[in-house]
């Protein structure tokens, strides 16, 4: 009986939570995609907790039973932040099916790098949303011109180079063939280039 309460209050939340992601998106504004949905997880969680917990129906559950459904609630609202549309907003793969459909099924192997950087780039206005993303998240400024690592941002750099290294795998499929090409991915960039700030 417990579980079968539980689960229906975890389906009213989940409704709750798609309505107020919802809201947000249609009438409000946002600065990074990820940062407001994870926002709807945790008002969706909290008018669930309150409008439901001390409902007749959940008195059944005790005070730690109620604090797990909470706790469930905000992981289930993190993984559809995460998972639907932060992926949708940011994936290359999302990108490339839906090139593929725009173009009417099917695009030239050998044509594929121009799309991306003749038109992926521009359509989604990629160096815009990333970089008001990364300022958001406060890992770089613009001062003069110039995009500038935080100390954070610094930090975050440091982390996700050393994890590339180390915990990627060293035979990923590419194109047919097994490479350590992404773990370190400026292993063969330009020494000289004139785009460095002073």
């Amino acid at each position: 009986m417990k579980i079968l309460r539980a689960a229906l209050a975890t389906l009213v939340f989940l409704l709750l939570l798609l309505a107020t992601y919802y809201a947000h998106v249609a009438f409000l504004a946002v600065d990074v995609v990820l940062y407001s949905a994870l926002a709807d997880a945790v008002i969706a969680a909290g008018i669930s907790a309150a409008l439901m917990l001390p409902s007749r129906p959940l008195r059944i559950l005790n005070p730690f039973e109620k604090a797990q459904l909470v706790v469930i609630w905000l992981l289930a609202g993190f993984v559809f932040a995460i998972s639907v549309p932060t992926v949708i907003d940011r994936s290359l793969s999302f990108y490339i099916l839906e090139k593929l459909q725009q173009r009417g099924g099917g695009i030239r192997l050998d044509r594929f790098e121009e799309v991306f950087t003749q038109e992926y780039v521009k359509e989604h206005r990629l160096v815009a949303v990333r970089l008001t993303e990364q300022q958001q998240s406060g890992t770089i400024e613009i001062v003069g011109g110039c995009v500038k690592l935080t100390p954070r941002g610094r930090f975050v750099a440091e982390f996700s180079r050393y994890f590339r290294r180390h915990f990627l795998p060293r035979q990923r499929l590419l194109m047919g063939q097994y490479s350590d090409a992404l773990t370190d991915p400026f292993r063969h960039s330009r020494d000289n280039v004139d785009y460095q700030c002073e």
